[in-house]
């Protein structure tokens, strides 16, 4: 009797935090703006994700539960070059989540001469994320279309940045090298990604990149486990 009163009394602890919680994910994502993405490419990746976003798959995901999610977006490149393209949104209703994706389709590119500085950017979002409305998870997404080659690596970032209860999913965009494809995905999978249930989710060069995003939105948004709708293996190909 004594065990189960203390257990009802944690329990009575736990249950009001999880009702005052505003969302059921934060989710920022991380566009790569890098010295690699030609203007052509910025088009498509930028395009893609609006088109992404307004997906009748992805909007399905968005409002899947009553618990909305909290959305903003951000692109990177050098050191000090990050910029928010959407600051945090609860999209609570299609018409925000359409506005949403507006905003984005009306951002411009801030850099394109910048190298890709990938610890930085970890670190830029996980500070976004501390500014995220109170939601039951986190979700941060780094895409991208090549090593990290300036400044400190990401397992630095993870060591110095606030990263407890974060996961960190990866969109590898393909080049046109296979050797460097291959490394590129290996470096995701084994220095970027992050968390129970993280993935990287592949499109085969800029023109996939709506398809990929979309495929990993769906994951990340469909409940009940966020994260782990659709099988690891399927996101490889």
């Amino acid at each position: 009797m004594v065990r189960f009163a203390a257990l009802a009394g944690l329990g009575s602890l736990i249950a009001p935090a999880v009702e005052a919680a505003e969302c059921r994910l934060a989710l920022v994502l991380a566009m790569d703006v890098s010295s690699s993405v030609d203007a052509r490419e910025d088009v498509l990746q930028r395009g893609g994700m609006v088109a992404a976003l307004t997906s009748p798959e992805v909007r399905a995901a968005f409002f899947a539960t009553d618990q909305p999610v909290a959305l903003a977006v951000y692109e990177w490149s050098g050191r000090y070059n990050q910029e928010v393209l959407l600051n945090w949104t609860l999209i609570d209703r299609p018409s925000v989540l359409l506005h949403a994706a507006e905003v984005i389709a009306q951002s411009k590119r801030s850099h394109n001469d910048f190298p890709t500085a990938m610890g930085y950017a970890l670190g830029y979002g996980a500070g976004m994320l501390e500014r995220a409305p109170d939601c039951l998870y986190k979700t941060l997404d780094m895409a991208g279309d090549g090593q990290n080659n300036e400044g400190f690596s990401p397992a630095q970032a993870y060591a110095a940045f606030p990263f407890d209860g974060v996961t960190v999913n990866g969109l590898v965009v393909n080049g046109a090298d296979y050797e460097a494809e291959t490394g590129l995905i290996a470096f995701y999978k084994g220095q970027v990604i992050r968390g129970a249930g993280a993935f990287v989710e592949i499109a085969q060069g800029f023109e996939d990149y709506e398809r990929a995003m979309r495929r990993k939105l769906e994951r990340e948004l469909t409940p009940p486990v966020i994260g782990n709708a659709i099988p690891d293996t399927e996101s490889k190909g």
